[in-house]
């Protein structure tokens, strides 16, 4: 299975050179070390120390040549450019040199040239060229991919990332003058107790707006239940736990919406547990409350007469 590790097949054996030379030998046939400070030898007089390459001066050393074998390059390219470099300044010098010359003698001289070796620096400009012109791309990127500057991504809400110091308490009357009736007015709307600006929709939200109903109010219990139409009240006795979860989800919604942020909390007053519960605008969600709140009369009668 050799041709599996090698499919191109055996490479072919070194061979040694017939004219190399061995090392000299003493009487025992053991190699004789060569003598301190004598150029060490090869048992292969023409291998590896045979290199045909052309030579050149040694940049750090003129005396000394050096070959130009692949090894070496990468340090030769490097010093002619360094002598480049350094030509290109010399030339330079002579040239700012030439040009204060002509302007003390008062001659016309052109504008003065920049050192052409000079490293350039980026700067606090070209780093903000760079951001700018990063920034201008990826707009230009997300247009021509999703037809939207913003790669089909909403503004963010920056006035929910900055802390609201003044929020505002709103009694029921007043939470009443921001239904959007008034153009000059922004719309509120409430759940349970917080406030939300959501004059950013006015449309649905203001007057003829689908949402109109909920705008200047707190609705919490419609939210909860759906009944837009008799449950417009803050009143969340008797819910179920699922009608619960959807006021707490609508409340999250608005919370975290990057269009609408809370403004404050409104004050209601207390409600008189004798009071009726709303009627659930479904029959049979209203006869199963029923018999709900019968029961729970029932067990507390029991445990009354219990004690």
């Amino acid at each position: 299975m050799s041709w599996l590790m090698n499919p191109s097949g055996d490479a072919p054996k070194r061979r040694r050179p017939e004219n190399l030379k061995d090392l000299p030998k003493d009487a025992d046939g053991k190699a004789i070390p060569p003598t301190p400070g004598s150029t060490p030898g090869s048992p292969w007089a023409e291998f590896p120390l045979k290199d045909n390459y052309p030579t050149v001066s040694d940049p750090t050393d003129p005396d000394r040549q050096v070959s130009t074998k692949q090894a070496n390059r990468p340090f030769l390219a490097y010093a002619q450019y360094r002598a480049e470099r350094e030509q290109a300044h010399e030339e330079w010098l002579k040239r700012k040199k030439e040009r204060e010359e002509k302007l003390a003698r008062g001659e016309e001289v052109g504008p003065e040239e920049p050192d052409p070796t000079e490293e350039v620096e980026v700067g606090c400009t070209g780093l903000l060229k760079f951001i700018l012109y990063a920034t201008l791309f990826v707009v230009l990127a997300g247009k021509f991919f999703t037809g939207s500057f913003l790669w089909e991504m909403e503004m963010p809400n920056l006035k929910q990332l900055i802390p609201q110091m003044d929020q505002r308490l709103f009694s029921e009357r007043t939470l009443a003058q921001f239904d959007g009736t008034d153009p000059d007015k922004p719309v509120y709307i409430a759940i349970d107790g917080d406030v939300y600006d959501v004059s950013s929709n006015r449309k649905t939200y203001g007057p003829g707006g689908s949402y109109h109903i909920m705008a200047g109010k707190d609705a919490a219990r419609a939210y909860g239940t759906g009944c837009f139409q008799t449950h417009l009240t803050h009143d969340l006795r008797e819910l179920t736990e699922s009608e619960m979860k959807g006021v707490e989800h609508w409340k999250k919604f608005y919370t975290d919406s990057t269009k609408y942020h809370k403004v404050g909390r409104v004050s209601h007053p207390p409600i008189d547990p004798a009071s009726p519960v709303p009627e659930h605008c479904d029959p049979k969600k209203e006869a199963q409350a029923k018999a709900e709140r019968e029961r729970k009369a029932k067990e507390g009668a029991t445990k009354h007469e219990e004690l």
